[in-house]
């Protein structure tokens, strides 16, 4: 099969998905950790979805964030990375910022990425080389020249393992943003962190993490629009990289040196011009 004849069957497979996530309501939720929620809803739709790529790619595994076993994504010739309900937080409170994100990785790179949010009515989808496209149409990254202009979304803050640790490196970061940029927001859905940088309606997004489920999708989908994507020391972004960086490309500079600054201890940060 051809990328596009595997984009047809990512397109068919995020259907089925989205069809469930538009009108389900979760009956049954549950901790997998520390404030880290997994619902029936979430299951069915890896299940239906895993179900139709083996049948229908069964040369190809499909790693779900609700899988126990994780592959090694460089050796993988090709790899479906599913994320059944990304911010199922917010899909378990009624909010409709949660999306369904697949993406076809080879050897780590994503090649093929659909993100679809049935409850904004909106999808996403890029395939490498291509372009970015939400709704059919051509989408592009903002073209803002200033981070002073620029509205950036943060990533969810951590649960979990050592998540105090990590969330004071988060509120110093968002502590340095804040007079630096015209509006800090989180929407509790890396998908659409990486989305809506993709379509202009934010500037960039500071994601310092970078789970395969949640990122493969959308940094291709961001990537294809024309954003600059990189690690939060400013490098280019891969599968192995920890933290998850996208920006107009304008402004990118000034967003990482910032990042840079704050995370480095007993630093000056740097002044706004």
């Amino acid at each position: 099969m051809n990328n596009h004849e595997l984009f047809e069957t990512a397109w068919q497979a995020t259907q089925i998905g989205a069809e469930t996530l538009a009108s389900a309501h979760p009956v049954s939720v549950r901790k997998k950790g520390d404030r880290d929620l997994v619902t029936d809803v979430d299951l069915r739709i890896q299940r239906d979805i895993t179900d139709y790529l083996t049948h229908t790619t069964p040369q190809i595994s499909v790693y779900g964030e609700e899988s126990s076993d994780q592959p090694d994504l460089a050796a993988a010739e090709l790899l479906w990375v599913l994320d059944p309900i990304d911010g199922t937080s917010n899909f378990v409170h009624g909010l409709p910022l949660c999306a369904v994100s697949l993406a076809l990785l080879h050897h780590g790179e994503p090649l093929i990425a659909i993100t679809r949010a049935p409850l904004l009515n909106r999808t996403y989808h890029a395939i490498k080389n291509e372009g970015a496209y939400l709704n059919g149409e051509a989408i592009a990254a903002s073209g803002t020249t200033d981070l002073v202009d620029a509205i950036v979304s943060m990533g969810d803050y951590a649960v979990g393992h050592e998540a105090s640790a990590r969330n004071q490196r988060r509120l110093g970061l968002t502590a340095a943003l804040v007079p630096r940029v015209e509006r800090i927001r989180m929407f509790g859905a890396a998908t659409l962190d990486l989305a809506f940088v993709a379509e202009g309606a934010t500037d960039a997004c500071v994601i310092m993490s970078n789970q395969p489920w949640d990122t493969a999708a959308g940094t291709l989908i961001a990537r294809e629009a024309g954003a600059t994507i990189t690690d939060a020391d400013a490098n280019p972004h891969t599968h192995q990289s920890s933290s998850t960086i996208a920006s107009a490309p304008r402004i990118v500079q000034q967003l990482t040196s910032i990042i840079e600054a704050a995370n480095t201890p007993g630093s000056q940060q740097p002044h706004q011009s």
